[in-house]
């Protein structure tokens, strides 16, 4: 069986140098710079998130500068619009219909990655969540904690996010982040859930209670998040793979031409084994690396 290429469901870039985000010099990859990792790793279309939260950036890039890359590189991406829940009115009453509509007929896809570090139960964030839902878009988040992080803040066990599946049933949510895939073991602790915790997966993590519970619930491997989920116990990896084939999407979350040498790339190459050897079927690879992608972007 062929190796597929992939669709990367999360992915950042911008049209020009910005400020720097470390001591190193990371900005975000060029677009001609990604495309060229894309063609090193076997990526062939990737989605543009844009940044437009000051919780979670250095430099902002706007709805506008992605739509305009999106149309000059079709062939390689596609894009989520952003909106921060605090927008329009900083107002639980506000209506981000028009916002959504106007990005909807421009070629967004979805919304996010959403990262204002706002509780789930904030009056501010229902009400978003209540115009993605009205707008039919699928939305990624951001798992974080309340104050001096970025992310919708939730706590262990992730009750926010239950609650937000609960209330939004008709809200596809693609989970993302280190206290979103820590919890795919039931042994996380306080101590562990913003991190990558390693060895054998734990029987009741929250993670797989929440994707039995709610079929609206998806779930974004990119990132060192998601890859460590994966690679961390690769048996149960497989099984998990199985289970949830329909909702899982391949991803990167690159962010710096330097990501190249990010042991993050290698989910690529853990797919493309587990194919190869037999531990996962080539339907259940399909879906995952690209299928599952294409269906959600071109609903």
């Amino acid at each position: 069986m062929e190796k597929l290429r992939k669709i990367d469901i999360h992915v950042h870039t911008a049209s020009s140098r910005g400020i720097p985000r470390n001591a190193q010099g990371d900005t975000y990859a060029l677009p001609d710079e990604l495309r060229a990792m894309y063609d090193q790793i076997g990526v062939e279309k990737g989605v543009l998130l844009p940044s437009v939260t000051l919780d979670a950036a250095y430099d902002n890039v706007s709805n506008r500068e992605i739509m305009e890359i999106v149309q000059g590189h079709p062939d390689s991406f596609f894009w989520f619009c952003n909106v921060d829940p605090r927008q329009g009115s900083n107002s639980p009453e506000t209506d981000f219909s028009p916002f959504f509509d106007y990005y909807k007929a421009r070629g967004a896809k979805g919304v996010g990655e959403v990262t204002a570090n706002l509780s789930f139960d904030d009056p501010l964030m229902r009400n978003f969540f209540a115009h993605v839902e009205k707008s039919g878009l699928p939305m990624t988040i951001h798992i974080g904690i309340p104050d001096f992080d970025y992310g919708i803040a939730d706590s262990l066990g992730l009750p926010g996010l239950e609650r937000t599946l609960h209330d939004y049933p008709n809200l596809r949510i693609l989970g993302h982040s280190q206290r979103f895939w820590s919890h795919i073991s039931g042994d996380v602790n306080e101590g562990n859930w913003g991190g990558y915790p390693g060895g054998k997966v734990a029987p009741g993590g929250r993670v797989v209670e929440l994707l039995r519970a709610y079929p609206n619930l998806c779930c974004d491997l990119s990132a060192g998040s998601g890859y460590n989920a994966m690679s961390r116990d690769p048996e149960f990896a497989y099984g998990f793979m199985e289970e949830f084939q329909d909702r899982l999407y391949y991803g990167t979350d690159i962010c710096a031409p330097s990501n190249i040498t990010n042991p993050m790339l290698k989910l690529a190459s853990f797919l493309d084994d587990a194919m190869e050897t037999g531990k996962i079927s080539y339907a259940v690879y399909e879906k995952i690396c690209r299928g599952n992608a294409l269906k959600l972007l071109t609903a």
